[in-house]
């Protein structure tokens, strides 16, 4: 068995991924197990830099606010702001403050510095401006997307005004209201105005497509590709809110779907653009369905990986990542009969496992599931290896 499970693993290296994969995908999904851990990000750096330099890779995706991460990606490709402004101002979740993370965008930033437009590194975040207490409000995306049409096409083909979605949104502290999350009847979702300005983020987004030669020729495509994401984001968080506002028990079922939702349909307009890096939480990444409880109800719904992998196909791979122990946390050695137990007893401190042929060799195996004391890591799901393209294990995480 041991000799088995030795012929699967590889070091962890663009080249050695490469050779797991029928083809260099579109989309390359590193997910993680466990958020904050800046060994687990390092290691995602290196892989960056690899699929840069041996495999034409040039834009990166994590799971961050897709409107904070424009502010990322204009620092690594025209220099402008600070270092700490843009990790303050550009990166969601409390994650600019990752030594990681910094480095990072520094590193694009050196990479880009005297390259033509063509070559240069991309930053993405793929997340909705979304939290788990709540949603952001729409008025940054629709007052972005009504200024981009507005400067450019005739007024009468716009649905409205700068001043009516004004007053449409109002104060945006009734849209970011945290007791909203768990109390329906504070969310503005269904409201008269808010059901209006669905309608016009629609119009606002049908007119932008109508218009897309003209657009295109009078700015440029980066400009359209970003009026675009202004467009998925306010209707992507106008539906949030809606659902915010709803009674059934169906509501956070549907919540978690939008989120994944709208990190997919970001993701694929990243992959338009040429071969992406994406990194995010495996429950985001994964092909089968994603599980959670919250509340004490349990949830059910169609990750973003599940989502692109279908449009995709072997465009979208996926490798998810596992942990032997995180001291710190209280994960300590993995049992000898889960899947993590058997990979922790090889010598090496990191590998990347052939994920299908690792399947087969413990068919006969079955092992056990990993029960975690903490519940900020996810264990692998022995039941689903096989719709893994591969397995990043790291032995041992130390504190960030």
């Amino acid at each position: 068995m041991a000799t088995d499970i030795r012929e699967t693993i590889h070091a962890v290296e663009a080249a050695a991924v490469m050779r797991l994969l029928p083809a260099r995908p579109r989309l390359l999904a590193l997910g993680e197990p466990t958020h904050g851990e800046d060994t687990l990000l390092d290691l995602r750096n290196e892989l960056f830099r690899q699929l840069v330099e041996e495999e034409g890779y040039r834009t990166i995706a994590i799971e961050s606010d897709c409107m904070m991460g424009l502010v990322v990606d204009e620092y690594v490709t025209s220099g402008t702001g600070t270092l700490d402004e843009v990790m303050e101002r550009g990166i969601s979740h409390g994650w600019g403050a990752s030594a990681a993370n910094r480095d990072l965008v520094r590193w694009m930033l050196a990479y880009n510095d005297g390259r033509p437009a063509s070559e240069r590194l991309r930053f993405a975040g793929f997340d909705g401006p979304l939290e788990i207490t709540g949603a952001a409000s729409p008025r940054q995306a629709l007052i972005a997307l009504h200024g981009y049409l507005s400067a450019r096409v005739d007024a009468d083909l716009l649905p409205c005004t700068a001043e009516t979605l004004d007053r449409l949104l109002g104060p945006d502290d009734r849209w970011t209201n945290p007791a909203a999350m768990r109390d329906p009847a504070q969310s503005v979702g269904q409201s008269a105005e808010a059901r209006e300005l669905r309608l016009l983020a629609d119009d606002l987004g049908a007119l932008l497509d109508e218009q897309t030669p003209h657009l295109i020729t009078a700015t440029s495509r980066d400009d359209w590709d970003r009026a675009r994401l202004y467009g998925r984001t306010a209707t992507g968080l106008l539906r949030y809110h809606f659902w915010m506002a709803d009674t059934s028990p169906s509501r956070m079922t549907r919540l978690v779907g939008l989120r994944d939702r709208m990190m997919a349909d970001n993701l694929l307009a990243v992959v338009a653009r040429g071969p992406a890096l994406v990194h995010a939480h495996n429950g985001h990444l994964q092909r089968h369905k994603s599980t959670m409880r919250m509340g004490g109800l349990p949830l059910e719904w169609w990750s973003a990986g599940a989502l692109v992998s279908t449009h995709l196909g072997e465009g979208y791979a996926f490798l998810a990542t596992a942990l032997g122990t995180i001291r710190h946390q209280g994960v300590d050695t993995p049992p000898p009969d889960t899947v993590e137990g058997l990979l922790y007893a090889l010598p090496e401190d990191r590998y990347v496992v052939d994920a299908p042929r690792l399947a087969t060799a413990l068919d006969d195996t079955r092992p056990a599931p990993r029960v975690s004391p903490y519940f900020g890591y996810s264990p692998l799901d022995p039941a689903h290896l096989a719709e893994n393209d591969g397995i990043v294990f790291v032995k041992d995480v130390s504190q960030s």
